[in-house]
């Protein structure tokens, strides 16, 4: 049977990264731009003896909350997703925008505030797939919008999101493709279970910290799709040093650009970035936790070979690493707790290196044998 690449990709969803068993109940959150994925969705969870049930939204539905809002509507947590993110089996959310810069021109601080509200859910998922009673995959169905965004022509960038997922002609087997990734990732890992100490050096990074005690996660398709990176958080407290990313950080479709950071005993004591550099400060005054590092990872999917404004894409990039602001994931050990998971990527490919308690493990973009 010839699957279309929707029909694969619902596959890929389904049977491998959530793994749907007889009797799950299941949340598919999407727009309605969506609408062929989540059909090809609906029909597998079905086959699978699952139990679909769809939280559909407006393409441009974040933006009319933010124009129409009050204050108490802002800070209201949505009972359906909370409802599901507490008790159902499995979630898949497929992002799906029309205007990716729709929510350019909202105070941030309208902003930070509805971000508080969806960390209740988002804190939710974090614990339950921490405790293994939930299982989650985040996605994305290609739409004009992200093609704008990405700088790609409509069918070049269809093309771009079904190839990094591997759902193309070019694999057969797609599940068996991301089994695959898993094993070689594994070796990657290896290089970093039970030692203590990071050091990243280069041209835009000096930074160490303490991986002590942390447990470093195979980013193999399971809770991603497209995928492709190791991540761990670091100990709190450790991270010393500068970073300057190399690629524009995003946040609801504002571009902060230029972002250099630098740590003392773990915390940001200095930020500053080329445009937007407000939205960076008002969001690291987001908590408490928002100067912390709960994130360190290395992007190994070299199939996303370009920038696209997307991060779910942009941080796998083969030869970078990203570090994420705020709240980490509690499976690997991180303690940081926030409102905000913000990723900020670095590149690798020159000059640059990983040094895990001394020993070089990674040069120029790559994993050295």
């Amino acid at each position: 049977m010839n699957l279309t690449h929707t029909e694969k990709m619902a596959r890929v969803l389904v049977d491998y990264s959530v793994n749907i068993q007889p009797g799950d109940r299941v949340v598919v959150e999407a727009t309605l731009l969506a609408e062929p994925l989540v059909r090809a969705l609906y029909q597998r969870i079905l086959e699978r003896g699952g139990h679909p049930h769809l939280l559909l939204s407006l393409p441009d539905q974040d933006e009319l909350l933010f124009m129409k809002a009050n204050d108490e509507q802002l800070d209201f947590v949505p009972s359906l997703h909370y409802f599901a993110a507490d008790q159902f089996d499995a979630r898949i959310r497929i992002y799906s925008e029309a205007n990716t810069r729709a929510l350019t021109h909202v105070d941030p601080s309208r902003m930070a505030r509805r971000q508080k509200a969806i960390a209740e859910v988002q804190g939710t998922i974090f614990r339950r797939a921490a405790e293994g009673s939930l299982r989650w995959v985040s996605t994305l169905y290609p739409t004009q919008g992200y093609a704008m965004e990405a700088e790609m022509g409509w069918n070049e960038y269809q093309n771009f999101v079904f190839e990094a997922c591997h759902v193309t002609d070019d694999t057969p087997d797609p599940v068996a493709f991301w089994q695959s990734i898993e094993k070689e990732q594994q070796r990657f890992i290896d290089r970093f279970e039970g030692r203590k100490q990071v050091a990243v050096k280069g041209p835009d990074v000096d930074l160490r910290f303490s991986i002590e005690g942390r447990t470093f996660l195979n980013s193999c398709g399971i809770h991603n799709m497209p995928d492709g990176e190791i991540y761990s958080g670091p100990v709190e407290e450790s991270v010393e040093g500068w970073v300057r990313f190399t690629y524009p950080a995003v946040f609801s479709g504002k571009l902060v650009e230029g972002v250099e950071l630098t740590f003392e005993q773990g915390r940001v004591i200095k930020a500053s970035a080329r445009a937007n550099e407000d939205l960076l400060h008002r969001m690291l005054e987001t908590d408490a936790g928002a100067k912390y590092v709960g994130e360190f990872a290395i992007g190994t999917n070299y199939q996303i070979d370009r920038f696209s404004r997307n991060i779910l894409f942009d941080e796998k990039i083969g030869g970078t690493f990203h570090m994420a602001l705020g709240a980490g994931y509690p499976e690997t050990g991180s303690r940081s707790r926030s409102a905000i998971h913000w990723d900020m990527i670095c590149d690798l490919m020159g000059d640059s290196q990983i040094e895990v308690d001394g020993e070089v493990v990674y040069q120029n973009g790559k994993f050295v044998d």
